[in-house]
């Protein structure tokens, strides 16, 4: 198989990686030469500077990884091209933006995988199997907490020029700590938000967007729930608890531990496997896509998921009163390869 990689900051390079690591060689790298990280690891791919000229080699699929604002400009041709797509999250910009990709990608059939990696935590899973189970009776609330400072995201690139920070890149906490609204659709189903706040409450110097947000959700099946998501928490913090009526489970990222407690008593722990760490994610992640690509498996989560994701940041910025953030120009985005 082929791969056109566009995008080459530390999410595009994990993949490459990965890719790599998964016996993948068939590499093209999709590069505007204006990345902060060094260019060794990059030596010996072919390189293309036109996305046309990379997809006029004919890739089999095109990891989508540049700067948010950027993604359908890279999507929706390779769409057109007939590529499967491993597209980052959020999806787009814009729901608008998202509902034009979902429409080309349902006009040419191609497979989408959205990189939500956290489906593929171990212990975040046997928590859906739990659910799964009816060990928790019916769920009735869900609170998920995200908070980490965005400075020590990438220490090598100064905050204040990333995507997360600013609204022409489509940034913002809400948009870019996304991954607690997806996992709770996974786990908990459809559903919609309620209400919702954000903010520019510390001294981190953001681009017109927000450092926090809180919001609430209502789902199908009458639970409720809330996410709180912050860029400037210290020391971090990411934990979900999920309250039944026969009990309530606690998931820690930073341990990785999920415990059980029924209310007969019951307990039961999950662990990570030894020697596991965080790139597991993303190399299961990657795994999956090559299966998703050679027609083995449906997608773990769909862009359709990844447009409802939208819709959930969308209404949570428009009540909490941001405005969905401005398209970027070309140049803006070219720090990404």
């Amino acid at each position: 198989m082929r791969f056109l990689i566009a995008g080459l900051g530390s999410i595009g390079r994990r993949h490459l990686r990965n890719l790599l690591a998964l016996g993948q060689r068939d590499i093209v790298l999709y590069r505007t030469f204006r990345s902060t990280l060094p260019d060794d690891e990059l030596a010996g791919f072919p390189v293309v500077t036109q996305l046309e000229d990379g997809l006029a080699m004919h890739p089999d699929a095109v990891i989508v990884a540049n700067p948010t604002a950027l993604h359908t400009q890279v999507a929706i041709p390779a769409a057109r091209a007939g590529c499967a797509l491993l597209l980052e999250k959020p999806v787009a910009h814009t729901l608008k933006a998202a509902r034009e990709l979902l429409h080309v990608v349902r006009e040419t059939g191609v497979r989408v995988l959205v990189g939500f990696q956290f489906r593929f935590h171990p212990t975040l899973r046997q928590v859906k199997t739990w659910l799964e189970e009816g060990v928790l009776g019916r769920p009735l609330f869900a609170r998920a907490h995200w908070g980490e400072y965005l400075p020590d995201w990438h220490p090598w690139e100064d905050y204040r020029r990333s995507y997360a920070a600013r609204a022409d890149l489509g940034g913002g906490v809400i948009r870019t700590l996304s991954h607690p609204l997806d996992y709770l659709h996974f786990l908990l189903g459809p559903g919609r938000v309620a209400w919702a706040y954000a903010d520019h409450v510390s001294d981190l110097e953001l681009q017109g967007v927000e450092d926090l947000g809180e919001i609430g959700l209502r789902f199908a099946s009458g639970a409720v729930g809330s996410v709180h998501v912050d860029y400037f928490q210290r020391p971090p913090a990411h934990w979900l608890e999920i309250v039944g009526s026969q009990g309530t489970v606690r998931w820690d990222y930073p341990t990785g531990r999920a415990v059980l407690l029924s209310v007969q008593g019951e307990a039961r722990e999950a662990s990570l496997p030894p020697g596991w760490e965080r790139n597991h994610m993303f190399l299961e992640e990657m795994r999956h896509f090559l299966d998703v690509v050679a027609g083995r498996a449906e997608p773990m989560c769909t862009l359709e998921e990844g447009v409802t994701n939208m819709e959930w940041v969308e209404t949570a910025l428009r009540l909490a009163g941001f405005e969905p953030s401005v398209p970027a120009s070309q140049e803006a985005g070219r720090r990404a390869g």
